[in-house]
């Protein structure tokens, strides 16, 4: 992999982690693109610690008030939307890097990713606004329902965000809350993915990172530009999950996923 392509993937990863169209599709998608063959999941998972790098920046007293004060509801939350997450990660972690590498299931996941957006903004617009609830007014099964929507996103092209996000606003939490929640939700996500790969900096699979095929430079390069562009579009999304809908990412998602099944079925120009 080029420093230049690497750069490309960081800049995509940047910008769709925190917008709810899957961050992980558009890498395998971008990943087919440009012809990359050699197993990536080590590489997808360092771009993702540049986004993580982002969180921390934006929403560094979110953080400091967690820290600050460890043993809280939200902490609890936090840590019961993530066991389904692990849980999935633990048992389906063969069948999920084969997803990463083969890209079979990307265009059905796109569409999935658009049905959650659709079906959670029409329930967020039934809902009474002086009865959507704040961090003070969740309950465990709020974040249980989030949880196990993250834990469905695992698959490439269904989005981490989207579905976190959609799963917090059919559960009637405030919009600021529910983006919010979702970015804090994606630290623990991310940390565990990594925990989860350095078995390829131990083992024979290390090669991914310093051989050939993807160098130390490129891996750099990568989390460096996820990272900046990370910042800029968490803060953008906080903006605009405030003040607009989800159907325009719901559109794209849906013509993306139904272009990615005409190329697998019929044209082949990239599976």
């Amino acid at each position: 992999m080029s420093i230049i392509n690497a750069i490309i993937l960081g800049i995509v990863q940047g910008l769709t982690e925190f917008l709810p169209v899957s961050s992980s599709g558009h890498l395998v998608l971008m990943q087919k693109i440009f012809g990359i063959t050699v197993p990536a999941m080590f590489f997808d998972t360092m771009l993702h610690m540049g986004t993580l790098l982002a969180v921390f920046v934006v929403l560094w007293q979110d953080i400091y008030a967690i820290l600050k004060k460890i043993v809280q509801p939200l902490t609890g939350f936090l840590i019961l939307a993530t066991i389904p997450a692990v849980a999935a990660a633990l048992v389906f972690g063969d069948i999920i890097e084969h997803a990463f590498e083969s890209g079979q299931f990307l265009g059905v996941s796109f569409l999935l990713t658009s049905v959650l957006l659709i079906g959670s903004e029409l329930l967020s617009r039934r809902a009474n606004t002086e009865t959507l609830k704040k961090c003070e007014n969740m309950n465990w099964l709020d974040a249980l329902v989030i949880g196990i929507l993250q834990a469905v996103a695992i698959i490439p092209g269904i989005s981490r965000s989207g579905a976190t996000i959609s799963g917090a606003l059919s559960r009637r939490l405030d919009r600021d809350f529910a983006a919010r929640f979702s970015f804090l939700l994606s630290i623990p996500a991310i940390l565990g993915a990594v925990v989860l790969q350095t078995k390829d900096l131990i083992t024979g699979t290390a090669a991914e990172v310093t051989g050939e095929s993807i160098g130390a430079a490129a891996v750099i390069a990568g989390t460096v530009s996820a990272a900046v562009v990370g910042f800029f579009a968490v803060k953008l999304m906080l903006k605009m999950i405030r003040e607009k809908s989800l159907f325009g990412f719901a559109i794209y998602t849906a013509v993306l996923g139904i272009l990615v099944l005409v190329d697998q079925f019929a044209t082949h120009l990239v599976f």
